[in-house]
């Protein structure tokens, strides 16, 4: 597994030089493997971003900052949570302008509530506060991951508007604006890395008709950020006939495929999909799915053990 991506300085129209007005975003999100969004978050959350500007007056990474990233890049995918990777990156190879121009946070300031309670982002759900769910959802993937939001936060605020649709009848309304929020949160997350681990995808997709598509939103989201896996995601309802021709079309190192609910759980059509060349494991994940599984299925029961499970076997 790569855990840094080196950050050359050979790209046409993107080399820094002393008086140079250093790199753009895009640059820098191609050259680490992040995606642009992750980056402005970093910035805006833990101040670790661009230092100079371009003659036009635009926001620039030099030599330093880039350094800082690949540190934090580094220390993510090391398992360090988000704050602390930026903390530690802010005070690499810090010079006196430096210091001034991206002080560290403070741990304190963290500490006051940068990242969000799931009661918190509950309670702004059941008032379809959109902006608040959505400002909640951003500190807690910037500030912790995407496991940690997962499990911390989404799944607990998930059981809250579940046992409100079940004591008063309501809440629907709460589950999509919910749902609609953190779809828009991990969306940004699952872009190709710049140089995947992988050189066959990992295929994600939803049994037929299981229409609760999230955790395989969540898994390729955190699979990208992570571990920097390629994926590809055919979503909620993919029939196994569509899945098949995709794994015959791809040649995928691993298949992912999700069900929630026991009506769409049936093991059996697992055994009917096509074996790529060379062969990719099928690994599927929810309590929708019935025993026995066949042989060559591997069956998954976290978040975190499908990112365990799934990078493990990508070549």
């Amino acid at each position: 597994m790569r855990h840094n991506v080196g950050i050359g300085a050979h790209e046409r129209g993107d080399e820094p030089h002393e008086e140079g007005p250093g790199y753009g975003i895009g640059a820098v999100s191609r050259r680490l493997g992040v995606p642009a969004p992750t980056l402005r978050t970093w910035n805006l959350r833990y101040g670790i971003g661009p230092s100079r500007r371009s003659p036009g007056g635009h926001r620039r990474y030099d030599a330093g900052d880039l350094r800082r990233l690949e540190e934090m890049n580094r220390l993510i995918h090391a398992g360090v949570p988000p704050a602390d990777a930026a903390r530690e990156a802010l005070r690499l190879s810090i010079t006196p302008d430096d210091a001034r121009e991206a002080p560290a946070v403070p741990r304190a300031e963290e500490e006051r509530g940068q990242v969000p309670t799931a009661a918190s982002v509950a309670r702004a759900a059941c008032a379809l506060d959109g902006r608040a769910v959505a400002d909640g959802l951003a500190a807690a993937l910037a500030g912790r991951g995407v496991v940690w939001t997962w499990e911390r936060l989404v799944r607990p605020v998930f059981r809250t508007i579940c046992l409100r649709q079940t004591e008063t009848g309501a809440g629907v309304d709460v589950e999509h604006l919910f749902s609609d929020r953190l779809l828009a949160a991990l969306f940004p997350l699952i872009e190709r890395p710049a140089r995947p681990v992988n050189t066959r995808p990992v295929l994600l997709a939803c049994a037929e008709e299981e229409q609760h598509s999230l955790p395989v939103y969540a898994l390729a989201a955190a699979l990208s950020v992570n571990r920097l896996v390629e994926t590809r995601v055919l979503g909620a309802r993919t029939p196994y006939s569509a899945l098949g021709d995709a794994m015959r079309r791809l040649g995928p190192s691993v298949v992912f495929v999700w069900s929630q609910q026991p009506s769409t759980g049936d093991p059996a059509p697992l055994s009917a999909l096509p074996s790529p060349r060379p062969p990719g494991r099928v690994v599927v994940g929810g309590p929708g799915w019935a025993e026995p599984l066949p042989a060559r299925v591997t069956r998954v029961a976290s978040l975190d053990e499908a990112v365990t499970v799934v990078s493990a076997a990508v070549d």
